[in-house]
């Protein structure tokens, strides 16, 4: 089975896993949008990536972090932020993708990083995947670290559940 782990929003990122190996990782794609250095999703080009991802014939899963507003954060950002994840679900639905959503409590509490900075998940991440740290070498890749994170939170609590 591919999982197809997203952590949502413009500084995101998309890791596909197979059998527990990254097959790939990929910063969530984005375009500018107006003025003042603004960004936007690129809906198209990650449709295009889900696409080249899946092949027919696999049995896929897209497992997205379900996040919600944040005390603190603007206005403005929260609605970029939530136009975002409203854009990924209407691609997998559009495209037929399963999809799960999960919260954030849940997968870090599974990976013992509840309490922790935001950085050790990317120190997780590298323990179990030495072989790609240098994919994980800055600190901005904090994200594709997480995204990874939450595939394998799948993998590791569901995938047995529901393939009984």
């Amino acid at each position: 089975m591919i999982i197809i782990g997203i952590d949502p929003g413009l500084n995101g990122a998309i890791a596909v896993l197979e059998n527990n190996k990254v097959l790939d990782i990929f910063d969530v794609p984005v375009m500018p949008e107006g003025k003042k250095n603004k960004r936007q999703l690129n809906s198209a080009q990650l449709a295009k990536l889900l696409k080249d991802i899946i092949h027919e014939n696999d049995d896929v899963m897209v497992v997205v972090e379900n996040v919600s507003a944040m005390p603190g954060q603007g206005v403005t950002s929260m609605f970029n932020f939530g136009q975002t994840f409203g854009a990924i679900k209407g691609i997998c639905a559009a495209m037929s993708l399963p999809i799960f959503f999960v919260r954030p409590a849940k997968w870090k509490k599974h990976f013992d990083l509840i309490n922790s900075s935001k950085d050790a998940s990317r120190t997780k991440a590298i323990e179990m995947y030495p072989l790609i740290s240098d994919k994980l070498s800055k600190k901005k890749d904090v994200n594709k670290s997480d995204a990874i994170l939450i595939a394998r939170f799948y993998s590791e609590t569901r995938l047995n559940e529901d393939h009984k």
